[in-house]
């Protein structure tokens, strides 16, 4: 397995204590950790160190947390991290408009030092690409750039989101397929990764949004294909 450690990390969160705690927890595991106090610090840093993962507070000054994580979604001067609200904010619709907002995952407060660790090996196992004997997938009016991690409509170029992009390539990679959700969840989620009911529902709507609706179909009650 390819070794995690050296990473760079950024922690954007306005309670000292707790960047004091998640700096001294990661950089013992050898990460290399820069941190910000409030969202629009934070998105200034991303801009300069293009961090591998973002751990991202949602209540802030300033900016909040879902603002901060649209504009480094939207920022195409900022190399796409993974990013991850931790906050001690649980309720579902809190959670949704995270994912809405870009959002890779949803780590609850407080959390302890082992289990944060493991947390954020996960998270960065996601960056670990599998070779693939095809770097473009096509279809009539599509196509999926593996490599540049690239997705283009109608000629247009969409910067999508890291789940976004694997759901779509995952579903694009066999058209007819039918994936139930289960399988999604494992597949583009992985089975340590604890996320909500509504999440497939929220990153499929968003591509529909982006696609339009012609792309992905929903099989009642199983789950989704992609259609050429």
């Amino acid at each position: 397995m390819t070794n995690l450690k050296g990473h760079t990390l950024l922690l954007i969160d306005d309670e000292p204590d707790i960047l004091e705690f998640l700096s001294y927890s990661l950089k013992k595991e050898g990460f290399k950790i820069f941190t910000a106090s409030n969202g629009e610090e934070g998105v200034r840093m991303a801009q300069q160190v293009s961090p591998s993962l973002i751990l991202l507070d949602v209540m802030m000054p300033v900016m909040d947390g879902i603002e901060t994580c649209q504009i480094i979604r939207k920022d195409l001067n900022i190399t796409q991290p993974i990013i991850a609200f931790l906050t001690s904010r649980a309720e579902d619709y809190s959670q949704i408009a995270g994912f809405e907002a870009g959002a890779d995952d949803y780590i609850t407060k407080p959390i302890r030092p082992r289990l944060l660790i493991s947390k954020v090996e996960s998270l960065l196992r996601r960056l670990e690409k599998p070779v693939q004997t095809q770097s473009e997938l096509k279809s009539n009016h599509i196509q999926i750039d593996r490599e540049k991690f690239m997705v283009k409509t109608n000629g247009a170029n969409l910067l999508l989101p890291k789940k976004e992009f694997e759901l779509l390539e995952l579903l694009a990679s066999r058209p007819g397929k039918v994936y139930t959700r289960d399988q999604i969840l494992t597949i583009v989620w992985g089975n340590e990764t604890i996320v909500g009911e509504r999440t497939i529902d929220v990153h499929i709507r968003k591509l529909r949004e982006k696609l339009g609706d012609d792309y992905i179909r929903t099989i009642k009650g199983v789950g989704y294909t992609f259609s050429e």
